[in-house]
């Protein structure tokens, strides 16, 4: 198993249903509110449920807060239907097997500098240079070079036929040359290309961000950001009940019903929450025991009992809001027989910066003990259990997973999560059927026959019995009355852009 693991941010956050359109941070047609100072634009209070981790660096697991808030963007963006949509690429072409050339618009950098060829190519480079690799960059070497006044050109060792699409991850995110400090630490404050320029960051607790006037895809209508990092669920949603917030993402559950209808969006994700089973060690080593892990789960019970409907039944890797996945999904393949567990000890682990999850825990504790395991349950936040988790060291682990987040491709995740070289592998899976039939998916470029070998693949993953999907989660955001033009993005990518405000 690969030593270098790639620790991201599972958490977060929104959705709607698919529609047309792009989720990049830039849009928005409505006049500004103008009330605030000036008229210009009240700033926006927002309330986010994981803490930065890794000092905000755009290579782990923060990756995602700073796309959310509007302050870093790429090449390429997501449009609604999971493709690749310019941002500050405003056109690109493939030229061979391993060179795509991306042709710049104009854009700024928030602390004056031009985005150039050579800027971009730099910022690229250090991302391949980054220890451990951002994880939109999992099995892939590229290189970037400028090429004339306007153009990049990137090219891959392998062909690389999504290229357009792994550049989109916020994880690969544009920054000018003064973020990156020789210590090898990367400081976006300031340096980054969004509507939004952070200018202060107090720990884990909040940041201030101001409107970046010079935004190439307009002027914001807040005129800045007032972001508040609440990892208690409870709390984000008092907050936003008693007037203290305008936008509080992923409101528990249990929250729903006291804010008023008019502030909820209950909204399909591409996030499952799924039971992943450690396949290298312990008590799940034996297929045998996996599979009887999962003959003993009644998963019907997680989206109507748990998510008090705000979820839908799980069927597979891929939930609904993958509106191509239910059409082409087939029987898993190569299944064990179940044993009996006799007892068999196992420690259960999961986190509670999501709310649910440790009732979703909780559940499957009592329906695995019903079977006959012996089970100890394990709950932490988020950021004190994920090495552990990386490092094999619980049995097995209720995990809420955005599969689409990294790259917008339906393979990466598979390639990232179940395969032996796997960076974000928290089952453990290394099974060479596994191995092939992703590495045959990651080589074909049409988009119909990739999905069909992504099915191909999910069906010998869940044969592994390695993991047991539960539920497809839906994200209820808090939004007040006063707010509009919040980004409901089912990848989990974007939040406020320049059409938000109050």
């Amino acid at each position: 198993m690969r030593s270098h693991r790639r620790p991201r941010l599972l958490a977060p956050f929104l959705l709607v249903p698919l529609m047309a359109g792009c989720f990049a941070s830039g849009g928005g047609e409505d006049s500004a509110s103008g009330d605030g100072k000036d008229g210009d634009g009240a700033r926006l209070r927002v309330a986010l449920a994981f803490p930065p981790a890794e000092n905000l660096s755009p290579y782990g697991a923060d990756a995602t807060l700073l796309s959310r808030l509007g302050v870093t963007e790429g090449l390429t963006a997501l449009d609604a239907n999971g493709s690749a949509a310019p941002a500050l690429a405003e056109s690109w072409r493939r030229d061979g097997d391993k060179v795509w050339e991306f042709t710049l618009r104009d854009a700024a950098f928030q602390d004056g500098g031009e985005v150039t060829p050579a800027s971009v190519a730099d910022a690229l480079t250090h991302a391949t240079d980054a220890e451990p690799a951002p994880a939109a960059l999992a099995g892939v070497t590229l290189s970037a070079e400028a090429s004339g006044d306007r153009v990049v050109r990137v090219t891959t060792t392998e062909p690389d036929p999504v290229l357009p699409l792994r550049l989109s991850s916020p994880s690969l995110a544009i920054l000018s040359k003064d973020a990156y400090g020789d210590s090898g630490r990367v400081d976006p404050v300031g340096h980054a290309t969004g509507p939004f320029e952070l200018t202060k960051v107090n720990g884990a607790g909040s940041a201030s961000l101001d409107r970046f006037d010079d935004y190439w895809g307009g002027r914001a209508q807040a005129s800045g950001i007032d972001a508040r990092f609440i990892a208690d669920g409870t709390a984000r949603a008092n907050a936003l009940r008693t007037g203290e917030l305008d936008i509080a993402e992923a409101v528990p559950v249990a929250q729903a019903a006291s804010l008023d209808e008019k502030t909820r969006r209950d909204t399909a994700t591409t996030r499952t929450t799924s039971l992943l089973l450690n396949a290298s060690s312990g008590t799940f080593m034996d297929a045998g025991l996996r599979a009887a892990a999962r003959g003993a789960l009644d998963t019907s019970v997680f989206a109507e009992d748990v998510y008090e409907g705000h979820a839908d039944p799980a069927a597979g890797v891929y939930g609904p809001a993958v509106t191509w996945a239910e059409g082409k999904r087939t029987a898993p393949v190569g299944r064990t027989a179940a044993k009996k567990p006799g007892g068999a000890a196992i420690e259960l682990a999961t986190y509670d910066n999501r709310p649910e999850l440790p009732e979703v825990a909780q559940v499957v504790k009592q329906q695995l003990e019903k079977a006959g395991f012996t089970v100890k349950l394990t709950v932490r936040e988020y950021s004190r259990l994920e090495g552990d988790a990386l490092d094999g060291k619980f049995d097995a682990f209720v995990l809420a997973r955005n599969t689409l987040l990294d790259t917008g491709d339906p393979v990466a995740v598979l390639a990232g999560d179940y395969t032996c070289d796997g960076g974000f592998n928290i089952a453990q899976l290394c099974d060479k059927g596994v191995d092939r039939a992703v590495a045959d998916a990651e080589k074909i470029a049409d988009t119909a026959e990739r999905q069909d070998a992504a099915m191909a693949a999910e069906a010998r993953i869940l044969g592994s019995d390695a993991v047991v999907p539960l539920v497809h989660q839906r994200v209820i955001t808090g939004v007040a009355d006063s707010v509009q033009g919040v980004i409901l993005d089912p990848y989990e990518r974007t939040l406020v852009g320049t059409g938000t405000r109050r």
